[in-house]
């Protein structure tokens, strides 16, 4: 007992009066895919030309949807080429297919007019439209962390301190390193500009008030805050987002638990907590790395450094930069988090959005200590 296969597809081409007729055989499917598609290019070819062609499903062993779509393929081609075509000899399930896969020739892209100015305005409201859209679900989820740090005072039995004692050390302790790293170099390259500039007045020693100035009020909380919206942002974002996607954050509101409250309000708090803790630690490296550069290339002496800094520079200027550090830290915290439920359900998405927090939390970092640098200003502190 033997198995036939259909043969591959394959068609006659047979003339009917006035009328080309194409009758097809063998088995179009997807099975012979590597004759199918030629089959299908060479009946069009064949009736390429002719005023009448009648496609002849009489010798059809088996047809599926590729075969379907392909042959109706061709007879688009034909009457594009000016031919009036029919299907003949076609069984009710032949019928269904063409009917389901017929061609559909994409449509041509439409080709307007270049008006840049129009077009410049449309992306500038698109902008502007999701920064609204950005400040709005800030606030919004501001509110929501206020009101549950609110819950949290009046039901302490509610609050998480071992929670915000971990982020703390993932915050704050592990980041000392680097931190200490960048500001010591930081201070060491602002000061030697500092020293070559004042040096053509013969004032080089007030390279001292800079570096301190510019470590005290702005380098300090600044690089930290940077550094942080960074390494812990993102880290943030990338935690929340990964519990979003394997559905953690749905399992906690089925038990009962505010999200909000368990994974939101530790890490915002030890963020709150620890960005003041290494702006300190900024400035003293900031400061150290100042002190060894005058000393390297002006000769001027640790105690003497300290001395002219203890004279010059007021407590004002040191608590400028600790006064910062929380509100900027609670700004890098709620743009992490923000950011990290909005991760759906891809690792494209989670990259997207960790990179958004990134870029956010830096942006914002800067245009908030802009604003505190006018306040400070604006009041003479």
């Amino acid at each position: 007992m033997s198995n036939s296969m259909p043969a591959e597809p394959a068609f006659s081409v047979e003339s009917d009066g006035e009328t080309l007729r194409l009758v097809l055989r063998g088995a179009w499917t997807i099975s012979a895919s590597r004759t199918l598609e030629n089959a299908a290019d060479a009946l069009a070819a064949a009736g390429r030309g002719a005023a009448r062609v009648a496609i002849d499903f009489a010798g059809v062993a088996r047809l599926d949807t590729a075969g379907a779509w392909l042959i109706d393929k061709a007879r688009a081609r034909m009457a594009a080429g000016g031919s009036a075509t029919e299907y003949r000899s076609l069984d009710s399930d032949q019928s269904l297919l063409l009917r389901e896969a017929a061609y559909a020739p994409p449509a041509p892209e439409a080709k307007g007019k270049r008006r840049p100015v129009v077009d410049f305005l449309v992306r500038l409201g698109k902008w502007s439209a999701m920064i609204a859209g950005n400040v709005v679900t800030g606030v919004s989820f501001f509110g929501e962390l206020a009101a549950a740090a609110l819950r949290v005072i009046f039901n302490p039995a509610l609050s998480r301190p071992t929670s915000m004692i971990y982020h703390m050390e993932s915050f704050a302790l592990r980041a000392v390193p680097i931190i200490v790293t960048i500001n010591f170099l930081v201070g060491s390259i602002v000061e030697q500009q500092g020293l070559y500039q004042l040096r053509r007045f013969g004032a080089s020693t007030y390279a001292i008030e800079l570096i301190a100035l510019l470590v005290l009020r702005e380098l300090g909380v600044l690089l930290s805050s940077i550094m942080v919206a960074g390494r812990s942002g993102s880290a943030i974002t990338a935690e929340l987002g990964s519990m979003k996607m394997r559905e953690e954050v749905d399992a906690l509101r089925v038990m009962g638990m505010a999200p909000i409250e368990v994974l939101v309000l530790p890490r915002i708090l030890a963020l709150i907590f620890s960005l003041p803790l290494l702006t300190f630690i900024a400035d003293i490296a900031g400061l150290g790395g100042g002190m060894v550069t005058a000393y390297v290339y002006e000769g001027i002496s640790f105690q003497a450094f300290i001395t002219r800094v203890q004279d010059y520079i007021g407590l004002n200027t040191f608590l400028v930069g600790l006064i910062k550090a929380p509100f900027m830290a609670l700004v890098v915290g709620l743009i992490a988090c923000v950011e990290g439920f909005r991760v759906q359900g891809s690792a494209e998405s989670l990259g997207r959005q960790v990179t958004i927090s990134v870029v956010n939390g830096i942006f914002m970092v800067i245009f908030v200590d802009g604003l505190f640098a006018i306040f400070f200003a604006g009041i003479h502190y």
